[in-house]
This record gives structure tokens, sequence and C-alpha cells, in this order.
């Protein structure tokens, strides 16, 4: 198994390309540009929150390319009461001085964690702020702030055909179990019209799990069980 980590544009190590190019569309191009530079015609797709929408929006254009697909705490409906809670903080530059003191805030910052070591916020952490000289500084681009905020604006999409398009696919879902994103309503829906998905529910766990969990463990070796053979897989 050889697994490719994507930051996608605006994240981590990718350029600062402008909130008009930060659209679920694009951003599933540019996966699939990816996968062409690399040579590889077809890769399974691990897709966390938005990245399970960068694949959904794959298996409905471009199909072929996909050999499974996990979603971890994200389908066709996402409670508005979760994104709203997640624009309250995107793009924003924390008002402490250092990783550590966010590291500290962090139990009560993200509601539905229970037991989380402290070490283990630090190491998320890591993933989203960055240490500055005078401060702290965000591993993304501030303006995806406002790519968010209009896509709030906007009309609500249909997203059940995308989660049609998988038909035939291998595919498994993870959820927290105290998720303010995927609803259980949600997920039950989701069973109901693929009742061959693999589904693990992490307890303790809000949006999104970390995947390290043994709940979530096991739903990811029981997917990639069922796709079989030595293929690639796209972390998004």
């Amino acid at each position: 198994m050889r697994l490719i980590r994507l930051d996608s544009r605006g994240r981590g190590g990718s350029d600062w390309t402008g909130p008009q190019t930060y659209s679920v569309g694009q951003e599933a191009q540019d996966a699939l540009a990816l996968l062409d530079h690399l040579g590889l015609p077809r890769a399974a797709i691990l897709g966390s929150s938005r990245g399970g929408l960068l694949g959904l929006v794959i298996a409905a254009t471009a199909r072929d390319r996909l050999l499974g697909l996990c979603l971890n705490d994200v389908g066709p409906v996402l409670d508005r009461a979760g994104l709203q809670r997640i624009g309250s903080y995107i793009g924003v530059l924390p008002t402490v001085p250092t990783l550590d003191e966010i590291a500290d805030r962090m139990a009560a910052a993200m509601p539905g964690f229970d037991h989380v070591p402290p070490l283990r916020w630090q190491e998320e952490v890591v993933r989203h702020y960055t240490q500055q000289p005078d401060g702290v500084g965000l591993t993304y681009d501030p303006a995806l702030r406002q790519a968010f905020e209009a896509a709030m604006a906007a009309p609500p999409v249909d997203l059940w055909p995308l989660f049609a398009a998988c038909d035939g696919l291998p595919l498994a879902l993870i959820r927290g179990a105290n998720s303010d994103v995927l609803s259980a309503g949600t997920a039950a829906e989701m069973l109901a019209r693929r009742p061959d998905m693999i589904f693990a529910e992490v307890p303790g766990r809000g949006h999104i799990p970390f995947l390290d969990e043994p709940e979530a463990l096991a739903c990811i070796g029981q997917w990639l069980a069922r796709m079989a053979g030595p293929s690639p897989a796209l972390g998004v």
C-alpha cells in the first residue's frame, strides 16, 4: 500500500492561490492532476471532512479513477451548526502567543472530544498552527475564510447524487459519535442506501476523529482488505 498525503491548495506546503480558487470542485481537479503527475490511473481516497467531499466529487466526475472511498465524518448532509462553529475560527489568528497555550485550550475549544491526552492535542496543534518569533501563525491561507463564507452564503446543494455515484465502489464511513457536522441520522440514511458500506462510530470523538482510534483503524483495515492487492491510497 502506498499512501500519498495531499496538501490542497492554500494549505500546508501548497501555494496560496486566492479565495476564488478554494472550491471543492477545483480541489478535486487538483487531486486528479496529482494522480496524473504521479502516473497513477486509479487510487483509493481516504477523505477527512472537506477531503471526503473531494472524494464524492471525484466519484461523480471521474469514477474510473477511484478504487474506493473512505469518508471521515462527512456525508451528503452537513449540519449547519457544526459548519458555523468551524467558521468561527477558520482563518482567525489565536490571541495566545505560543503553541503550548493553544494546546492547553484545545480540550475546551473542541466539543465532543473526551479523554484526549495533552500530548495528542500538541500533535494536533502543529497541524494547524506554526510558532513564529512574534506569536502564532496559521499553516494555511487565511483567505480560506472568505471562500468558506461564500460557500455558506450560497444556496444549499443536494449532495446525495454524489453519494449515489459511489455505487459499486468499496465504501467506508467513520463518524465521531459526538459529531456536530455529520449527524447520526445522516449516517443511518447513508447505511440504508448502501447496506454494504463499512461503518464505524468512534466514541468520545467529535468532528473529526483522529483516525488513530481502534474503531477507526479497524474500519480502515476492513476497507483496505475489501479492495485487496497493492494499490495507492490518497489521503485528503
